[in-house]
């Protein structure tokens, strides 16, 4: 088996695992841990020796992981890659079970994030996430997969649609929830907090709130005449998250702390505090300055020596739409890391900082490309924006070729998940 090939079956391995932002940030920590980090707390003393890994975790859904040189004194910045752990799907509501005609029990869910609707129709799905309960000492949480071929969501019969605009908008209230099961009485059926219960190993009178979602359970692959593409669900943005991950183990530090950092809620505006859009990557950074000797001054001296990756996948050209992409930055898949530009600065990437990720690119021996939107085509925000508004550094704005972008289930290339890996350890290991 091909390097590449090898690289990319280990990263729909980690998507398997992680059916949500949740169970990704715990396969994350178990990886960091088995390699010697150690974790911190966010209300806790910190202890920072150089050439020692660390990692703090916020909602149980955003990490920053951080390893220092060797020789603390001559630290000159930060090497920071973010990426997002969030994909767009349906979260379940309260009380979620709606009985209809007293035939069939459904669930009640909304949407989260922008998602191409039809392509959750009629797949095999089921819920995962997290539960709080009481614990001895306060709320805990546990984490929640119901690990079997739960819901459906059927769509409608062609025949009893004729008349109707063939791709009509679908109400997500009343068109996307989920079939659960028929409305018997039996004793064996369930609800659903019985079933959750279960896979939490809680009883089902102490949980007191729940974070839970439908997930994909179909498994990511590899497919194509020469076996070119991946095709799985939440390529966006857990490839990214993979290869930054793995790259940062696989590096060690010379004059910069390098930090690996991977934010939850991206695809609803990084609004919360544990978004790219909050306070966490700047409490973090201010700490490890703190943990090297530095004040103030010191701290805005290693900012301003900084250089943030964003990582977040990118559109490429489409093989049935081409007209869809810019005339001149149409990025393919298996073309390699994707440098993305935006006038009007929803992508951060400027001349400099396209220069420095291009310069990493060549010294990996990576092909990259480059994107952008069509003039006439309005396009979405990611991390790298949103971060600077809060940490000052020059920054580049990148992602993975991949197709159908925020459908249930994506496709990318099967090369480009390795060129990430190999780049990112060039920059870690600057």
């Amino acid at each position: 088996m091909k390097e590449y090939q090898k690289c990319a079956r280990e990263m729909l391995d980690f998507i398997e695992k992680s059916p949500t932002c949740f169970q990704a940030v715990e396969n994350l920590k178990a990886d960091l841990e088995g390699q010697g980090f150690q974790e911190l707390k966010e209300a806790g003393e910190w202890k920072i020796q150089a050439g020692g890994g660390y990692f703090v975790t916020r909602n149980d859904s955003s990490l920053i992981a951080f390893r220092l040189p060797a020789d603390g004194s001559g630290v000159k910045g930060f090497h920071i890659c973010a990426s997002h752990s969030d994909s767009p799907c349906f979260k379940v509501k309260e009380s979620p079970e709606m009985s209809v005609e007293g035939v069939y029990v459904k669930l009640n869910t909304e949407k989260y994030g922008g998602m191409i609707l039809s392509t959750w129709m009629d797949r095999c799905l089921s819920v995962a996430g997290r539960v709080a309960v009481q614990g001895r000492e306060g709320v805990e949480t546990r984490l929640v997969n119901i690990d079997q071929d739960l819901l459906v969501i059927p769509s409608v019969a062609i025949h009893l649609t004729r008349g109707t605009a063939e791709n009509g908008e679908l109400n997500p209230q009343t068109d996307m929830l989920p079939l659960f099961g028929s409305a018997s009485q039996e004793e064996e059926k369930k609800l659903l907090m019985e079933r959750v219960a279960e896979a939490a190993g809680v009883k089902q009178e102490d949980i007191l709130g729940q974070d839970l979602f439908l997930y994909v359970r179909e498994k990511g692959r590899i497919l194509g005449e020469g076996g070119d593409f991946v095709l799985s669900p939440r390529l966006d943005d857990l490839q990214c998250v993979y290869a930054s991950s793995r790259a940062f183990l696989e590096s060690m530090p010379q004059e910069y702390v390098n930090i690996c950092a991977v934010f939850d809620n991206e695809e609803v505006g990084s609004g919360t505090k544990q978004g790219a859009d909050s306070t966490f990557l700047e409490d973090v950074l201010w700490r490890i300055s703190k943990g090297l000797g530095q004040g103030r001054t010191g701290y805005l001296r290693l900012t301003a020596g900084s250089f943030l990756i964003s990582a977040d996948n990118a559109h490429a050209m489409h093989p049935n739409h081409p007209e869809k992409s810019d005339p001149t930055n149409r990025p393919r898949v298996n073309g390699g890391i994707v440098i993305k530009f935006h006038g009007g600065q929803k992508y951060t990437t400027d001349a400099v900082s396209a220069a420095r990720m291009r310069g990493i690119c060549k010294a990996a021996d990576v092909p990259c490309q480059s994107y952008a939107n069509r003039s006439d085509i309005p396009g979405g925000s990611t991390l790298g924006n949103i971060s600077t508004a809060h940490v000052s550094v020059s920054s580049v704005d990148i992602g993975l070729p991949q197709l159908a972008m925020h459908s249930a289930v994506e496709t990318a290339g099967v090369k480009d998940t390795k060129y990430a890996l190999d780049a990112l350890k060039v920059f870690y290991s600057e």
